[in-house]
């Protein structure tokens, strides 16, 4: 499964980069507007820092304004898919930016219908909020895991993308669920290396390491 960074802090990314774990990165206006800084910049700089996708997300709500937006943000660098919601307009560009050969990432979804609709069109990846689901009362892995039958049962070649992750169990659960990709923010990427255990067994070796006679 690949693991993708959920952020558009520049720092964070490099940080997470220099752990040789991180293929990807998406980010949202929320993120970007965090930073303070002009879009286009940010943009510029994730992509000189990680050498996979890098999902850029439109903000129009009419198929021809997202597909033209689509279009300049496509040519920001080779490596950028265009992150598109899924609805009605929305899923009519995706269908002109598979066409034109153009990657997207179908994003808000909470359903696997919507998951079908969007593999329908060509979407390259599809995003599934779980964090969100599980905050409403539904099951957001279980969002996952029909979708992955779905795309199976038919030979989608859309790639599903674990999104809105709160915690090192979302990662678990959609590992298991054979989710081809998984974001998250930097804090829950940090948190996949922690165990106890693993503090106390380096803590012992340590300890013990320094009762072992040392040559001269």
């Amino acid at each position: 499964m690949k693991l993708f960074i959920d952020t558009a802090d520049v720092a964070q990314i490099r940080e997470a980069s220099s752990w040789g774990i991180v293929d990807g990165v998406t980010t949202n206006p929320t993120h970007v507007a965090k930073t303070g800084r002009k879009p286009a910049e940010v943009y510029r700089e994730i992509c000189d820092l990680v050498d996979g996708p890098i999902s850029l997300e439109t903000i129009s709500l009419k198929a021809d304004e997202i597909v033209a937006e689509g279009r300049k943000l496509a040519a920001i660098h080779k490596n950028v898919v265009v992150k598109v919601p899924i609805v009605r307009e929305g899923l009519k560009a995706v269908k002109v930016f598979a066409a034109e050969g153009i990657r997207t990432n179908v994003t808000v979804t909470f359903s696997p219908l919507q998951a079908m609709l969007a593999a329908k069109c060509g979407a390259t990846y599809i995003s599934p909020f779980v964090g969100r689901l599980d905050a409403v009362g539904h099951d957001g892995m279980e969002v996952v895991r029909q979708i992955r039958e779905i795309y199976d049962n038919y030979d989608f070649e859309t790639q599903i993308l674990t999104a809105a992750v709160r915690h090192p169990q979302h990662v678990l659960q959609a590992a298991l669920a054979g989710s081809d990709c998984c974001t998250m923010a930097y804090e829950v990427l940090e948190q996949l290396y922690n165990h106890p255990l693993t503090d106390q067994g380096v803590e012992l070796f340590l300890k013990d390491w320094s009762k072992v006679p040392k040559d001269a």
